[in-house]
């Protein structure tokens, strides 16, 4: 066994590496990192109702599952008015005030960026 250190986005991690010997096998050049094509943009969503004071938004890039509210509708610090969906996981993204829904940002199936507005409160 031999160990490695490998960082990943900043972040170190030890790993354990078993090494094969035995054998004549020709030495294997390491593959480049195959490159996903980019994904075509997604339609911006047309934003519903006036823009309120507050934004809530995106803290991670996802796919939006459910909006949980309305324009209109009167929501609590803590309540979830987003799921997003990221890694396959379902995220709830919560108000961070009690108010009102001024505007719906995005609409069920968008993907999202980190950052990108959900919905903006009053």
């Amino acid at each position: 066994m031999r160990k490695f250190m490998i960082n990943v986005n900043g972040k170190s991690y030890e790993v354990d590496v078993e090494e094969i010997t035995g054998g004549a096998s020709a030495p294997v050049a390491p593959a480049a990192p195959a490159v996903a094509p980019a994904a075509a943009p997604a339609a911006p969503a047309a934003p519903t109702g006036a823009q309120g004071a507050v934004s809530v938004t995106a803290p991670m890039p996802g796919t939006v599952l459910k909006i949980n509210a309305k324009v209109g509708d009167a929501v609590k610090a803590g309540q979830a008015v987003v799921v997003l969906e990221a890694m396959k996981m379902e995220n709830e993204i919560v108000a961070p005030q009690d108010g009102t829904i001024a505007s719906v940002n995005v609409s069920q199936g968008a993907s999202v960026n980190n950052g990108d507005v959900l919905v903006t409160l009053n």
